[in-house]
Order: structure tokens, then sequence, then C-alpha cells
């Protein structure tokens, strides 16, 4: 059963069709067919790319997948593409304004109007704790068009039109009113602590001053599942890949701006029990989680030491249909440990001791990661 699924869900891919795949690959197709198997709560999607024998291996890699809070990478190289421009520097200050507050993690909400906070500051905030607010600011600073038009330049095919964070709010929402479009932060706020969809739908109701019956939409999981249908903030973890390799490989940025967003993004603090916990301890992993409802992802750069130069992997991997993050999680963790099994970060050398660490210390998950 698993040869089979195997057979149809993954394929390779070489920079030269007549080169054999190495070893490594056909073994993490096996790895990822039984991940795929042992964790079927939710749909597991994975792409896979070497770098350094230019082989992919993936699994639905080139279906469309909702990349949540992934997108803020592609907000952060058209931020730094602008400070490259000379349209502004990493320590311009921007000041907070009443209409920036997304609700989600990070700590930009608890700035009062007015605070004045730094480029700098925003974009590490952004892809460190996953900021909304932050990411919004940002957004605004440089405009939507431009992320758009940076994504479309880099990678012409496989990703959809990116939006802000509120507007991610407002478009899910707006399946069940079109009155959504209207949504603030403050009315975002009231929707996050309501402890149950019953109890969303009903503040909902009342901020429009209607009741749920009107709404276009049963319940909230059917608006978001219409919302991801759109395809918005959404694409193939294929096109994802294509986007971080032309990050590493030094054509979005100049070379001190691409080595600060790789260690921004090696001091990421969301998700520690995805793809990273299931890496060797010898393993950097430079990336950016996304989490949204019955939907998580985990993608980025894997760096191994070698004498020479390490040896750099992409990983791009998303789940969904589950509404439990942490089962999603560990079917991302166990993603990472099946890179580690194949060999493919220890010298061929598959189930390779140090892919069974012994339990290593995790910092506790950040609330809110969007």
């Amino acid at each position: 059963m698993a040869a089979t699924l195997c057979a149809a869900t993954l394929e390779l891919r070489a920079q030269e069709v007549l080169t054999p795949p190495p070893p490594w690959a056909e073994l993490l197709q096996a790895e990822l067919a039984l991940v795929s198997l042992r964790h079927t709560f939710a749909e597991v999607g994975v792409y896979v790319h070497d770098l350094e024998t230019g082989f992919s291996v993936s699994h639905r890699g080139d279906e469309r997948w909702y990349l949540a809070s992934t997108v803020k990478v592609p907000v952060a190289m058209a931020v730094l593409r602008a400070v490259e421009r000379g349209d502004f520097t990493l320590e311009t200050p921007l000041r907070v304004r009443a209409s920036d507050y997304v609700d989600g993690a990070g700590l930009t909400n608890a700035k009062s109007v007015g605070t004045p906070l730094t480029v700098r500051h925003l974009l590490e905030q952004m892809i460190i704790y996953s900021d909304n607010t932050a990411s919004d600011m940002l957004i605004g600073l440089v405009g939507i068009g431009a992320v758009n038009a940076l994504v479309e330049q880099l990678v012409p095919q496989g990703l959809e039109r990116i939006t802000t964070l509120a507007d991610v709010r407002r478009h899910a929402y707006g399946h069940l009113t079109p009155d959504a479009a209207h949504l603030s932060g403050q009315d975002f706020f009231v929707l996050k602590q309501q402890r149950s969809d019953a109890g969303r739908l009903q503040a909902l109701a009342t901020l429009f001053r209607t009741s749920p019956a009107t709404f276009q939409k049963a319940s909230v999981g059917d608006a978001f599942e219409a919302y991801y249908a759109s395809g918005l903030n959404s694409g193939s973890l294929h096109a994802y890949a294509n986007l971080l390799q032309q990050l590493v490989d030094g054509h979005v940025l100049n070379a001190a701006h691409t080595r600060y967003l790789i260690s921004v993004m090696e001091r990421v603090q969301t998700g520690p029990q995805r793809i990273k916990a299931g890496l060797p301890k010898f393993a950097r992993f430079a990336h950016k989680t996304g989490t949204q409802r019955a939907r998580t992802c985990d993608a980025g750069v894997i760096s191994v030491p070698q004498p020479v130069r390490d040896r750099q992997v992409i990983v791009v991997a998303c789940t969904r249909g589950d509404l439990q993050s942490k089962r999603s999680d560990r079917a991302l963790k166990a993603v990472g440990a099946a890179l580690c099994k194949s060999g493919l970060l220890t010298d061929g050398k598959s189930h390779d001791p140090s892919c069974f660490p012994a339990a290593r210390t995790v910092p506790p998950a950040v609330p809110g990661d969007r």
C-alpha cells in the first residue's frame, strides 16, 4: 500500500533528466509516503530541493496550498528591495496608527498609537514572531502591489495574489457577509476573543446589527474553506521553493541583505515543534511558519555544515484539514525527521544515529502565530 501511494503521489525532478537519482531521493519518497499514511487526520504536502545535486522530491507539491504567514517572506524581500533602491533605510521610523492593528502574535499590538518603530524592528517582528500588525505596517510602506509584482517577477507561475493580513480576515468573513469588508482592527480583536465559532458568528452579527440566520454560510469553518478555495495567499509548494531558491542564490537581494534576511529567518520563534524539531542538532534552519484555521505550514532552507561549503536543502511543507494544530505540528516534525532518515542531511547515511536525538529542549510555541 505504501509503495502504491508513493508511486501515485511522489515524483523526482532533476536538472538533468538522464542523471540517476541519488539513493536519498528514493528513500525520502518512501519516508514521506509513511508520513502521509501515519498522519491521516490531515493532508500533507511537501516539496524538497537539494541545491547541491539539483534533485527534488515532491509529495503533492504541485497542488495549490494555503501558505498562511509564509507570505511574509516575500513581504520582507519587497521591503529590502526598497531599501536597496534608497526609498528608506532599515532605521527609518514608522508611527503606529489606529488602523494598523491586526490580531495575532507579536508585541506591536501593545504599542500605543503614535509609537515610532523602525523598519528593522518591524521586519524582525514580522519574521521572528509572525507579527501581523508589523506585517501590515510594512505592506503599507511598500504597497501590496509592489509585493505581488516582485513575486510575479521572480516566480511567474504557481503563486497566487498576496493580501494584507487584515484582508485575510475580511475576505474570510466576507463569505458570511459582504459587510465584513468594513471590519476594523478593533473588530478583529472582538472576534478573536470569542471562545467558540458560535460566539464568533453572534459577535459578527452584533457588529453589523443583524442575525446569524442572514449569513451566506452556515459556519465560520465553511466561510474559511470558501476563502481558501479562492486562492488568495496560496500557491504550489514547488513555486514557493523556487522563490526561496532565488533568495539563496542571490537573485533577489544584494549579498548583505540576503545574509541579513536569512539570519533573521534562523531566529524564528514560532512553530518550534514543526520541521525544526525533526532535524538533527547540527542542522541550521532559516524558515518561516504559517498558521490559519485548519492550515499549517513551515518553509525554509536547511544548512548542513560541510568542510568547504554548507550543504543547503530547501523544504516547503503544509498540512490542511485538521483543526488541532498540535497534530499538524507532529506531521511537520515527521517531515523533518524523514529528511534526515533518507540520508540527505547525513552524507548519504540513512537512519544515522543523529536522526534520533535524545529529547531536545524546544522553546514554547508563540501563541497566535498566523
